[in-house]
């Protein structure tokens, strides 16, 4: 198929102002200015004179498919909330993709999210990268295991204080979250000796530590929620201490240390933004972060942490960011190319290039006004 006449922001490299875009079996095949342009006799085409065309939009933090729309326990599966170090767990196993949300997400130009378990546990278990139109999850996925997630500060310590027992202070979480990563290069250890020599047992099958092996060889990231800035600097030290590659989620002080961030080159998603300062630790949220941060050299993402923001509202979020001091192209590239390079799916998605996946949005307007709406949406290829 073919998409003429349309204003296209590609993300990487400069837009361009009357254009084409050609697209089969769910790649993208041909991009370019309409001069460049050779028609082939026969060909579907769609005429997007007086459109804008952006790349599919990406939701970096998001629990879409854990807790439920409209109900209460019974579509809540987002905390396994008896056990604090849970990293066997797997999102997958989870995600509802009959969710009613799936539908408004996709309505709303986002094509892609990463998804998974809460900020319960110390480490919560393995978040997916998915697609947003589907019905069944195993159709829709571009990877069950992007990443881990960890979680410090005021969550944990709430959870399990409330069930007295560990951790209920920062210091437990940081020490679980240390224990169970010792454990596992231990485990790693011991595999290893058993495959160089023949006579040394490998060590017994252990979940946990099997689930925690492609995070300490980087294979896969370490999404670390913190909010407050002493959170995040434990998150660098534990980082360090591990190797990880890891990405600060939510980084709600973050503008207050911005240069220290910058200096340390912390990735980071932001967000959510579009809300209340519900706890103690969102005390110094300021929707102007993300601009200081931009200010400090930081390059960042930006969430809505669905269903706390929803998931619809990815882009007017990045409009509010945008009033308040964030380069428009910065705040298109929060919400596309940025989590992509994060996430490690790049190849595939967050910007228009010969070879990524169709996934694409056509608007009228600026998707970042509150009145916008995509007039089409495309996903693999295929309007949604």
């Amino acid at each position: 198929m073919l998409i003429i006449n349309a204003k296209i922001f590609p993300v990487e490299g400069h837009m361009i102002e009357k254009g084409y875009l050609r697209f089969a079996g769910g790649k993208i095949t041909g991009l370019g200015p309409m001069s460049a342009l050779a028609q082939e006799a026969g060909e579907e085409t769609l005429d997007a004179a007086g459109r804008s065309l952006y790349p599919g939009f990406i939701d970096a933090h998001c629990h879409l498919g854990m807790w439920e729309d409209g109900l209460g326990f019974e579509g809540d599966d987002g905390n396994e909330e008896s056990d604090p170090i849970t990293p066997q767990l797997r999102a997958v196993d989870a995600i509802n993709p009959m969710d009613r949300c799936f539908a408004e997400a996709a309505r709303g130009g986002v094509t892609t999210v990463l998804t998974g378990p809460g900020s319960a546990n110390a480490i919560g278990g393995q978040w997916a990268a998915i697609k947003t139109c589907g019905r069944r999850i195993d159709d829709m996925l571009l990877t069950d295991y992007v990443g881990m997630k960890l979680a410090l500060g005021e969550n944990p310590k709430t959870v399990y204080h409330d069930k007295n027992q560990t951790p209920s202070t920062r210091m437990a979480t940081a020490s679980l979250i240390r224990e169970q990563l010792k454990k596992a290069e231990r485990y790693q250890k011991d595999l290893l000796g058993a495959m160089e020599d023949e006579d040394l047992d490998e060590p017994e099958y252990d979940s946990k530590c099997e689930a925690l092996l492609p995070l300490l060889r980087r294979e896969k990231k370490a999404f670390i929620h913190c909010h407050r800035a002493d959170d995040i600097f434990t998150a660098i030290r534990l980082g360090k201490e591990f190797d990880l590659d890891f990405v600060i989620v939510h980084c709600t002080e973050g503008w207050m240390v911005a240069d220290l961030l910058a200096a340390e080159g912390v990735k980071a998603i932001c967000g959510p933004i579009l809300c209340d300062r519900s706890k103690p630790e969102l005390r110094n949220l300021n929707v102007a972060g993300m601009a200081e941060m931009y200010k400090a050299g930081m390059q960042m993402a930006l969430c809505t942490d669905h269903p706390v923001i929803p998931i619809q509202y990815l882009p007017l979020c990045a409009g509010i960011a945008v009033g308040a001091g964030l380069p428009y192209d910065e705040a298109l590239k929060s919400i596309t190319l940025y989590p992509a390079r994060i996430a490690g799916i790049d190849g595939r998605v967050g910007s228009l290039a010969v070879g990524k996946d169709a996934d694409f949005s056509l608007y009228d307007g600026d998707p970042f006004l509150p009145y916008s709406k995509p007039d089409k949406v495309f996903i693999l290829g295929k309007e949604v």
